[in-house]
């Protein structure tokens, strides 16, 4: 497996990243761990959830996630194989990037995730209430105090976060070296414009959420009918359902084709390939699933498919 470092920091990822928000959602522990097992022997490492994962779902009050996932850590006894990304600001228990919230948030993240540090704690969304060097402030201390390796930052803009970065190489303060963006072959445009020339100067670590956005690059959704065969995901792909969506199907069905792989194979092949990504956020529920993501890694693009997918998707 060849390793990707996550920005300037000593911590290296394989090129797919798990993304940990169907734990306690689509997927129950007993398969949560059988996942989590399947991905770290196949060689990945980089498994991202955020304190917030999985509020949204009925009975649920959030930090179910995390608490799987430290469940299967203390189980397996691998948690040096793994790389944790978590998260804080977006929960409503902990909201935002004061300093007081995030050492509390922190607490409890270590307590459900059951472990003594976090490798990558990253800032969920921007705050602009709070000054940038009180957050990287009070994100430094936890480094210091062992608590946290290093920071990243999601959904933030390019303006925001390139003063973040400004204002921890004024203050001496630790910078975000990682971002976690909306990016895939049918949302390209406002991470390629604004934030990809900055993550590429600055050497910035991309692991884009949404990889498959939502599911509807698997394939699987391609009219109206398809929506109902998932409750879950298919409300969350009807926006793609356009002329260029389907054109972008169109073009992962040719590359896929000459491979002998599968779309969602492709797509994820396509950002892999993307100089500025590091590793693509991804998620399955079984077993076969999970296999299938494993073969993009494996997958070579052609410069005419690269060509051909960028056209489709542009």
């Amino acid at each position: 497996m060849n390793l990707r470092p996550l920005g300037r920091s000593s911590l290296s990822v394989a090129p797919l990243a798990f993304g940990g928000n169907v734990f306690g959602w689509s997927v129950d522990e007993q398969r949560s761990f059988e996942l989590l097992d399947a991905f770290v022997d196949a060689g990945f490492n980089l498994i991202d959830t955020a304190d917030v994962y999985s509020a949204w779902v009925p009975g649920n009050r959030g930090g179910e996630s995390e608490t799987i996932i430290g469940k299967w850590l203390k189980r397996s006894g691998k948690r040096d194989k793994v790389v944790i990304a978590t998260k804080v600001a977006k929960w409503a228990e902990h909201p935002g990037l004061s300093p007081i919230n995030i050492n509390q948030a922190v607490e409890g993240s270590l307590q459900r995730l059951q472990t003594d540090y976090i490798d990558l704690y990253q800032a969920h969304e921007d705050d602009a209430t709070v000054p940038l060097h009180e957050t990287l402030g009070a994100f430094g201390k936890l480094i210091e105090q062992g608590k946290v390796r290093l920071i990243g930052a999601s959904n933030y803009g390019a303006d925001r976060f390139g003063e973040a970065l400004k204002v921890s190489a004024e203050h001496g303060l630790p910078r975000y070296e990682t971002l976690q963006p909306e990016y895939n072959l049918v949302t390209r445009k406002g991470y390629e414009k604004e934030l990809e020339p900055l993550v590429i100067a600055e050497n910035i670590g991309v692991i884009n959420y949404y990889a498959l956005a939502s599911g509807f690059l698997t394939g699987k959704y391609r009219n109206e009918d398809d929506l109902a065969k998932s409750a879950a995901r298919g409300g969350s792909v009807r926006k793609y359902l356009h002329a260029q969506g389907l054109g972008v199907l169109a073009a992962l069905d040719t590359v896929a084709k000459t491979h002998n792989a599968t779309p969602a194979q492709v797509a994820l092949a396509w950002l892999i390939a993307r100089p500025s990504v590091t590793a693509p956020i991804a998620s399955a529920t079984s077993i076969p699933q999970l296999k299938e993501l494993f073969g993009a890694v494996e997958l070579q693009l052609g410069k005419e498919e690269i060509a051909l997918l960028d056209k489709a998707s542009a």
